[in-house]
């Protein structure tokens, strides 16, 4: 038996595996624009992974698990674009604070499609995190400046906290490396078929262009990383419950203010870090009483 605070620690884990490949993604996005990093990393990724899974046995999954795949994948592949979109217009921190909505999010997602308990200590420790958020949108100037961003960011949080109900379940019926093939599948085909409409519209979302050779490290780079970020989430989620396992998201504002700053010389103003540090408190709050 797993306990739920090792199962916490892993997903942590991931979370920070994630904030590194957050940085590979901003920089390809800030170059090329979110849509073609975003498929790219989702190519490198269905093919880096795809070995795995067959030397492990892996077979095509039956219809049922093929529909979770699905599930996960639509609200995903969505959050995936909303949120680097985002990413490339506001400072890391700034938009992973923004997105800190995710586990308050989570917590009654998982009530109304799992059943889970709502205790009131998690709610309340979610109306804190709620201020930290309303400090953050309100008050910090470039949120204010760049209202479409602003929403774009929690946009991607409210279809990354649907995704991670979906994941509950879709761990529980696969593997954590097929989950991440099957996720990555699913990226891929979409954003394929996106940019086929477009294309048929006269558009260009610049997917058809292949990388340049400076690119590939990055690419391959966040393809390894968000690879192994959904594994370690994927096994998680397998042993846990989500309105738990979400809270671990909280811990990605420090990666990001660290890796913005060191990365893109980014600075982190009083008001991001206020209002990460009342969406932290609203975390332990809520955190102290979910693990006991």
């Amino acid at each position: 038996m797993t306990s739920p605070r090792f199962a916490f620690l892993v997903a942590t884990i991931g979370i920070g595996t994630y904030s590194l490949m957050d940085a590979a993604m901003k920089a390809l996005a800030l170059a090329h624009g979110a849509y073609p990093a975003l498929w790219w990393r989702s190519v490198a990724g269905v093919l880096l992974v795809a070995p795995l899974f067959l030397a492990r046995g892996g077979r095509w999954p039956a219809r049922r698990v093929l529909a979770l795949h699905l599930q996960r994948g639509l609200p995903a592949t969505l959050s995936g674009l909303l949120f680097f979109w985002g990413l490339a217009r506001v400072p890391m921190a700034q938009a992973v604070a923004l997105t800190f909505p995710i586990p308050i999010m989570a917590l009654f997602l998982a009530r109304l499609f799992l059943g889970e308990p709502l205790r009131a200590r998690a709610l309340t420790g979610a109306g804190i995190a709620a201020g930290g958020v309303i400090v953050i949108a309100g008050l910090e100037p470039g949120a204010r400046g760049d209202p479409l961003a602003t929403l774009a960011l929690l946009g991607a949080a409210l279809c990354y906290a649907l995704s991670l109900i979906a994941l509950r379940r879709q761990a529980q019926a696969a593997s954590a490396v097929e989950v991440t093939l099957f996720t990555g599948l699913v990226f891929a085909v979409l954003l394929s078929l996106g940019a086929g409409i477009d294309a048929a519209r006269g558009g260009t979302l610049g997917i058809a262009t292949l990388p340049a050779r400076a690119d590939l490290p990055l690419i391959v780079g966040a393809a390894i990383l968000g690879s192994g970020s959904a594994m370690l989430l994927a096994w998680a989620y397998a042993r846990a419950g989500a309105g738990l396992l979400s809270l671990s998201e909280y811990s990605a504002f420090l990666w990001a203010a660290l890796l913005g700053a060191v990365l893109f010389e980014e600075r982190v103003s009083l008001f991001t870090i206020g209002g990460a540090a009342l969406i932290i408190a609203g975390c332990l709050v809520a955190l102290r009483k979910e693990a006991a």
